[in-house]
């Protein structure tokens, strides 16, 4: 992700300069109901966790019991937006936030999340990570039918839709959440997870393909009428990080096609549109975009990548040392994501795993903006080279991906200039030849280098001395591998669809997984999309 930025006296963020080339993430979405609790600084600490997931804006909505909206968003980092003089407002016993990054609208203020919208039965907050395929029917639509917008993201389409419900299936004199956000549910089309807050409670969304994640946690609280006794209160996160974060306990994933409401009784859950019989998590979540502590699918992500190193090793090893040149080999990884994998890749291949590159972690998105002299250092603002540790060594540099190629072309550069005597680049995931349209920054195919060029003609471009990606069919295998057998198991009441809610077992930990053999969206690499594209 490009952290330096800079934001101009629009509140639009503006990318100064492009020296990291990886897809994007899209954005993280976070709820909870605790009347026993300060839900808003709750919400600020999951929100840091989820900060991976969106770095151009954020935001935190509250609801008190008087039925007042209390909002903040800013541009820029957690961090950097909330402080204790805007926290101390965000009053109630329930809270939703988001981190986002631009991948439908702009970036500015204006598209800053949640979003709060009033309607005939109360205000309600929504915050998305995802974009819809049908935006532009639906908006076309919702215009014919009179309905205004006042920003440019696809979470007004999604507001729009819930609150200005135009059918007979709903009685407008009920509020009905449940029965509106199916309606939603069954017009749009596309990969999207959502917190949405209402006046009774939370509510967690997930599409009917689980392409993006979605999962509950609980926290064990003091109970205000009598402080000795607990209470179990619920969560609403797109990865357990954040769930971790403010000591709760992971209980499960949202199911595909899945609403489950969270409030003063508890958790409930019921079939918001039937899941798909295949369902397409995006599978760059292990390749990249999760944090290795984060649980998916049962499954730990850092073992994951790991498995994917190992398995890059046995498909990718790399030539022999020339005669008469006893130099030593070693592995490193591209901070921080794909350190698994290079871990992996040597555990495997038997080179000596060690550390050979140091992220400069504390440049992130930035308001200020750098002079021409550091413009010109490039990757050198996020990258300094360990030069005691590469320099007379064949080093074998590990990363998750290539998408345009800038910053794995600069890091080779910058390990050639630590005394590194060969360069191989080995690849964690396969070429990415193919742009993504539900809610990821993925380039054109005129930016994909891997849809303009062969892997040689990539090796030749960065300047590696070799270069080699791990296979499609040997990335899944290693995601497949590691689930336990229940997750492997397709639920028998899949196709039954409840008349009511129904309570959720905090000890069922199943996930439907709707495929026989993958389960996964692979559009990236291999243009097989699991929606039709609406544009």
């Amino acid at each position: 992700m490009n952290e330096n930025v800079n934001i101009n006296n629009n509140n639009v963020v503006e990318e100064i300069e492009d020296v990291d080339s990886k897809p994007k993430e899209y954005c993280g979405v976070f709820g909870i109901y605790a009347p026993e609790l300060d839900v808003s600084r709750i919400a600020f600490f999951a929100l840091v966790a989820l900060q991976h997931r969106g770095q151009e804006s954020c935001g935190i909505a509250t609801y008190d019991e008087f039925h007042s909206v209390h909002v903040e968003t800013g541009m820029g980092l957690v961090n950097q937006v909330f402080n204790e003089a805007n926290l101390k407002p965000l009053r109630g016993h329930m809270a939703i936030g988001h981190t986002r990054y631009s991948t439908a609208g702009k970036s500015t203020i204006n598209n800053a999340q949640p979003v709060i919208v009033q309607t005939l039965h109360g205000q309600i907050g929504i915050a998305q990570n995802g974009n819809l395929t049908t935006a532009k029917s639906l908006r076309k639509e919702l215009l014919e039918k009179g309905v205004g917008f006042f920003k440019d993201s696809d979470v007004e389409i999604i507001t729009q839709l819930l609150s200005n419900n135009p059918t007979n299936q709903i009685d407008n004199s009920k509020p009905n959440w449940e029965s509106r956000i199916s309606y939603f549910m069954s017009k749009a089309e596309g990969a999207y997870s959502l917190c949405l807050m209402t006046p009774n409670g939370i509510y967690g969304v997930r599409d009917f393909l689980g392409m993006r994640p979605l999962c509950i946690g609980s926290i064990e609280v003091p109970s205000l009428e009598n402080p000795e006794k607990m209470v179990t209160r619920y969560v609403i996160a797109s990865e357990s990080c954040a769930i971790n974060t403010i000591g709760g306990k992971y209980v499960r994933e949202v199911r595909p096609g899945e609403i489950v409401h969270i409030n003063e009784s508890g958790i409930t859950s019921f079939i918001g549109r039937e899941p798909s019989k295949q369902s397409a998590l995006c599978i760059f979540e292990y390749v990249y975009f999760s944090r290795p502590d984060s649980v998916m699918e049962g499954q730990l992500i850092h073992s994951v990548r790991q498995r994917m190193g190992e398995q890059l090793a046995r498909e990718s090893p790399i030539p022999a040392p020339k005669p008469n040149c006893p130099l030593e080999t070693i592995v490193i990884g591209v901070p921080d994501s794909s350190l698994p994998a290079a871990i992996g890749y040597s555990k495997q291949s038997g080179y000596p795993y060690t550390e050979g590159l140091t992220k400069n972690r504390y440049i992130h998105r930035t308001f200020i903006q750098p002079t021409d002299h550091l413009r010109q250092q490039g990757i050198k603002l996020k990258f300094n080279p360990l030069t005691e540790n590469i320099q007379g060594k064949r080093v074998i540099l590990i990363d998750d991906s290539i998408v345009r190629g800038n910053t794995i072309k600069a890091l080779i550069k910058l390990i050639r200039s630590a005394g590194a005597v060969e360069v191989h680049v080995r690849i964690s995931s396969p070429p990415v030849l193919h742009p993504c349209y539900m809610g990821i920054d993925m380039a054109t195919y005129e930016q994909l280098t891997g849809h303009q060029k062969t892997v040689d003609e990539i090796c030749k471009l960065i300047g590696a001395d070799t270069l080699q990606y791990l296979s499609l069919e040997g990335m899944n295998k290693c995601v497949q591998v590691g689930k336990p057998p229940i997750q492997l198991q397709l639920e028998s009441n899949n196709n039954s669809k409840p008349t009511e809610c129904t309570k959720v077992d905090n000890n069922d930990t199943t996930t439907t997984n709707n495929s026989s053999s993958n389960g996964y969206c692979n559009a990236c690499f291999n243009g097989n999309y699991p929606l039709s594209l609406d544009f």
